[in-house]
């Protein structure tokens, strides 16, 4: 047996159901579903192993793997995705070269998403609201990369349990330490491959987004700090910026009259790289709807997160996640 599917769950759930009965059609008969509830249910799949865990967080469950699994390869799933049905002959190729130590791919809000599901998911889609839209959506080549969601995260048994497997302390943020000790343990990164696509159901709704969004950017700024080695990139810093403008701009406009044309002049470039966002949603989604919604989500998105982010960075010195 070669792969083994990893879902970390809290219970039993439809997703998890659906994720289940769409890996099962795989031609391929290599591979193996292990579910780790925190309790277990009587439902029975083929090919499917429910393990019970009581309450914890995923990189908990995910590392039961370790001593669980049969598979030489682990793949990390969500239970609130599944993937593409050629997903592990698009696998197999990349795990050919025994130089590979981890692979990872887009994770898509599929067509049969709610409307605010697929607003929150094409919030993403723009380079401006995320920074790194290939997470989103299949685009450019291959290539490696130090960090990646554990939506979409596949990698060598081995080298997983000789890492530890996650730090279990962090979530969301577990699949960013992985990738650091992947990079300073076994000198190797992720291959990115745009072919490698699981379709990943968004949080409905604004307040569920939000939540997500801010706790993304604590655990991000307290990362730049901590990790700097792989979280110290200035795409993080953006949004923090942006709020910098907005507030400290407001305040100089009004106590500096001159100052005025700079913040407007800002505002404008500001706007001009909304209208650039928008496009590139809208090319994606082909849905006028969505796009402008989305475009309200990017705003509320640069200012959560980068309000957290600079939270995290600066008065955040032991960070404890929560499940949310």
């Amino acid at each position: 047996m070669k792969y083994s599917f990893i879902i970390p769950v809290k219970e039993i759930n439809d997703y998890v159901r659906d994720n289940i009965s769409r890996i099962l059609l795989f031609e391929k008969n290599d591979f193996e579903i292990i579910v780790y509830p925190d309790e277990t249910t009587d439902e029975v799949w083929g090919k499917t192993r429910q393990i019970a865990t009581g309450p914890g967080g995923p990189a908990m469950k995910r590392n039961l793997s370790i001593r669980d699994a049969k598979g030489e390869i682990l793949v990390f799933i969500d239970d609130d995705a599944y993937p593409k049905e050629n997903f592990i002959e698009v696998l197999a190729k990349d795990f050919d070269d025994e130089n590979i130590a981890a692979v990872g791919g887009p994770a898509i809000t599929p067509r049969e998403s709610k409307f605010w599901q697929r607003v929150s998911g094409a919030t993403f889609l723009s380079s401006l609201s995320g920074g790194f839209p290939e997470r989103y959506r299949p685009m450019g080549k291959k290539t490696f990369v130090a960090d990646w969601p554990s939506v979409n995260l596949s990698i060598r048994k081995k080298i997983f349990s000789d890492l530890g497997g996650f730090a279990g302390d962090y979530w969301p943020g577990e699949d960013t330490k992985l990738g650091l000790d992947l990079l300073t343990k076994k000198n190797a990164r992720i291959l990115y491959d745009p072919d490698l696509i699981v379709y990943h159901h968004r949080r409905e709704g604004l307040v569920k987004h939000v939540r997500q969004i801010s706790g993304y950017g604590l655990h991000r700024g307290f990362f730049a700090k901590k990790y700097p080695k792989t979280s110290l990139n200035w795409k993080y810093f953006l949004p923090s910026l942006f709020v910098f403008f907005i507030v400290f701009g407001a305040i100089f406009s009004y106590f500096f009259r001159t100052f005025i044309f700079f913040y407007a002049f800002g505002w404008s470039v500001y706007f001009v790289a909304m209208l650039n966002a928008f496009y590139d949603i809208y090319t994606h989604e082909k849905n006028i709807l969505v796009t402008l919604a989305a475009s309200y989500y990017i705003f509320l998105t640069h200012i959560f997160y980068g309000f957290r982010f600079l939270q995290g960075l600066f008065f955040t010195r032991n960070l404890k996640s929560k499940l949310r």
